[in-house]
């Protein structure tokens, strides 16, 4: 059972015990993204209350993958992965033991989850510390031995009246007499032994406490306008939800609310339903009596207190704004009238011979057509590749998420007060089992991702999948008077799916053979919309009676960790700009014309730029020690395949410092273990002074043939129009940058694959076939296995890990 599929609060009390065993979530957002995962938070059980503001904070990390056949059962080729899996998560034994040394420190006054309240401290977090590339590259290029494992420890201590997370590394590991605890500063920018303040330690009391008393004075204007209210009961029909991250300005804690419809049946509409009124509130320090409501918005009208509100309510000085009702343009099932011939099977594809690749499950490993690498899986930002090598030779030691945001502007103060940093709630806790037939071909490989919540183990089954797909055009064609040839456009996909909020993110890694690699992000769910008033104009289109759709840019940040030809690169930029020129055979005179101008980044004091207008220019990263036979430099091109871009907010108020990695498309900097992320999860919580401030890694180091990281952002520009009525759909909503081959080989790698033709032809008729070896062989297709059975579909598996035995982590395998 999943959280996103509760939409109506009648339904979750009666289903709140079985989330809670199932450790499903990380914990709702404070705010509209998940209307029926914010019931975490709104304490209908204090043991609910409790778990959920937890959940919004852990991290997870992977500790087994398990290979899952295609649907015919056929498995993928073994092989054996040239080393261990350096960043592929904490064995069960390790996180168990973690977990009971860290218990056995009575300095960190731990509370276990199950009795935890809001005034104890707990473990949010424990996972493994990614090690560090030098010492990577010493064990796996040099020989050295492996990196000494640690863990990665966040504890979320509340037990004061400053409460605050602090990241902790624990190790070495496994447990002796040797490991120790200390904080972990040294990837932040910020010094303050690991600490960063928790603006949500009382969360599970935000409604009882506040939200819902709020609500309850005006709860007789509500029943006037749309017969209904928000008092924490089971019959209440509206929703309150809030900005993300809230004001923090002058030392206060502001937050914005707005009242929202219920979902009427299971469809995730809430997003869709706004009523168009609002309140301000300073909710500084822990102590809810000291809290107060600084003014109501209604009707555009702003007044600063309660009475004001209810003054011009009840005078009749504000009429009745119609409310967003729910109805089928709202929801996701098919509406008459139907298609012509859509109930006919569509095309599909399948894999006659079965999986051409080989993985390494044990070890995440994985190698198809001379292309290799592992998979990592963080909570924080989901799938990862490492050490991504073509016939050996490392490309990319590291790609992978560093953050998404969704930026919101609209001219109301809810609407406009949103800036969603995601990895606060994390992709990987939300990266559940995939759709066969509709996230990936049928045939697909999947594998499991594991992490830790509230002391258990739990299973994401299925949620990575793996296959080869044949594109609908050719990766090579050509003809003459005498022949055509044509190659196969045959490429390798990896791909998960995190639904985050009200969005879902499928990430997709694809290898090709003419060595070129590809990341895209695609992005569909239930637009967030405000309600439509005057002024909404400039902020978007209409889309219903009383609705509008709030413009929004989805950025997303990605680490791309090149070694090309080594460590040593350089970024080169090769423009095309036109010139007037005199040449040799022009007889003096001049020839407009255009010519490539070549140049070097050589330091961090000009490496954040954007995508050239006109796609006027190249950027490779190349070693310019490594030339060809030819004298060009090897290298690599990284190029937008669409999306590239960078947030249109300029110096935005409510991020503050949290999000300078979104200023531009492309930013450069040396590598430094102590930079491993340009983001932390935790910038929400403090904007002026996040524990990672990206602007920082920016000190005018020189860049020529060093260690270098290329910063990309991908996302979509987005103004919602009747069109993303319910969902948005992926096929707009995507971006993607490929990186491809420049001057590194001597020749077209896709010249290697026999799965090409060419036909010989002469007066009129085909003279020669030359297939070059391909599999021939003819077969009949049984297509009853081609549609897979949804009936298997499993949801999540989660085996209780408290109390921990380091010698039996399975000691209790009972549910909550």
């Amino acid at each position: 059972m999943r959280l996103s599929t509760l939409s109506s609060p009648k339904a979750l009390s009666a289903v709140f015990l079985a989330l809670l065993s199932s450790a499903e979530l990380a914990q709702a957002r404070p705010d509209p993204k998940i209307y029926s995962k914010t019931e975490w938070s709104h304490n209908r059980g204090k043991k609910v209350a409790r778990t959920a503001i937890r959940r919004a904070l852990e991290k997870h990390s992977v500790n087994e993958t398990i290979v899952s056949p295609g649907f015919n059962g056929v498995t993928p080729y073994e092989t054996t992965a040239p080393y261990e899996n350096v960043w592929g998560g904490l064995a069960d034994e390790e996180a168990a033991s973690v977990i009971a040394w860290l218990f056995s420190q009575t300095a960190l006054n731990l509370t276990v989850s199950e009795n935890a309240t809001n005034w104890d401290n707990s473990i949010v977090l424990i996972e493994l510390q990614v090690p560090n590339k030098t010492d990577v590259l010493a064990h796996i290029d040099g020989g050295a031995e492996a990196p000494a494992r640690f863990a990665h420890v966040v504890l979320d201590t509340r037990a004061t009246v400053d409460p605050y997370f602090q990241d902790l590394l624990v190790g070495p590991l496994p447990i002796d007499n040797t490991t120790t605890y200390q904080p972990l500063e040294f990837p932040l920018t910020r010094k303050t032994e690991g600490k960063v303040r928790n603006l949500a330690a009382d969360e599970a009391r935000l409604y009882p406490d506040w939200l819902w008393v709020v609500s309850a004075q005006v709860a007789d204007i509500t029943l006037d306008l749309w017969n209904a209210t928000a008092l924490g009961l089971d019959n209440d029909t509206l929703a309150i939800h809030g900005i993300d991250p809230m004001w923090q300005d002058d030392g206060h804690v502001v937050r914005w609310d707005c009242f929202s419809f219920y979902p009427a049946g299971q469809f995730d509409t809430s997003t869709l339903l706004p009523t168009g009124l609002y309140f301000k509130s300073d909710v500084t320090g822990r102590d809810s009596s000291e809290w107060k409501v600084l003014g109501w918005l209604y009707d555009d009208q702003y007044f600063e207190t309660t009475e004001a509100f209810r003054e011009a309510y009840w005078s009749g000085a504000l009429p009745k704004m119609l409310p967003n009702v729910e109805g089928a343009w709202a929801r996701t099932d098919p509406i008459d009238p139907g298609l012509p011939y859509d109930t006919s099977y569509p095309p599909t594809m399948i894999a006659p011979s079965g999986p051409r690749f080989a993985v390494d499950s044990e070890r995440k490993y994985v190698e198809w057509m001379g292309f290799s690498f592992f998979i990592g899986f963080s909570r924080d930002t989901g799938m990862a590749l490492y050490d991504i090598r073509y016939k050996g030779e490392r490309i990319l030691y590291e790609i992978g998420l560093q953050e998404a945001l969704a930026h919101y502007a609209a001219s109301d103060p809810v609407q406009s007060g949103v800036a969603y940093l995601d990895s606060y709630y994390g992709f990987g806790p939300y990266a559940f089992e995939l759709v066969p037939e509709y996230d990936c071909p049928a045939y697909a490989t999947y594998l499991n991702s594991t992490f830790y919540v509230d002391e258990t183990t739990h299973t994401h089954l299925n949620s990575i999948c793996l296959f080869e797909y044949t594109a609908d055009y050719p990766i090579q064609r050509h003809s003459t008077a005498d022949y055509v040839s044509a190659t196969k456009n045959t490429y390798f996909a990896v791909r998960s799916v995190s639904t985050v909020g009200n969005y879902d993110y499928m990430f997709t890694y694809s290898f090709f053979l003419d060595g070129s690699i590809s990341v895209e992000v695609r992005a569909s769910g239930y637009i967030q919309a405000t309600y439509s008033t005057t002024g909404s104009e400039d902020f978007g289109f209409k889309i219903q009676q009383a609705l509008s759709g709030s413009m929004h840019d989805h950025v997303l940040n990605f680490k791309a960790d090149f070694d090309i030809a080594g460590t040593d690169n350089t970024v080169q930029l090769m423009t095309n700009v036109p010139v007037s020129r005199v040449y040799p055979w022009s007889n003096g005179q001049v020839r407009n014309t255009m010519q490539v101008q070549r140049t070097f980044i050589e330091d961090e004091s000009e490496s954040r730029f954007n995508w050239a207008p006109n796609s006027a220019q190249q950027v490779l990263v190349v070693n310019q020690d490594q030339p060809n036979q030819w004298g060009e430099y090897r290298g690599y091109r990284v190029a937008p395949m669409s999306g590239g871009l960078h947030l249109t907010v300029e110096n935005s108020s409510d991020l503050v410092n949290a999000a300078h990695w979104a200023e531009y498309d492309i930013q450069v900097t040396r590598q430094h273990d102590y930079e491993p992320r340009s983001a932390h999860p935790y910038a929400s919580q403090d904007l002026y002074n996040p524990p990672i401030d990206f602007s920082e890694f920016f000190n005018g180091e020189s860049l020529n043939q060093e260690d270098l990281v290329l910063w990309l952002n991908l996302g979509m520009h987005h103004v919602p129009h009747t069109g993303d009525l319910p969902n948005s759909m992926f096929t707009v909503a995507h971006a993607g940058a490929i990186f491809s081959p420049s001057n590194y080989f001597d020749t077209d790698q896709s010249r290697q694959t026999v799965n090409q033709v060419r036909i010989n032809y002469a007066d009129g008729a085909a003279a020669e076939v030359q297939t070059f070896g391909q599999k021939d062989d003819s077969f009949e297709l049984d297509f009853t296995p081609v549609e897979y059975d949804l009936w298997q579909y499993k949801g999540d598996v989660v085996v209780r890990k408290f109390p921990y035995d380091p010698n039996n982590p399975f000691f209790e395998t009972d549910g909550e």
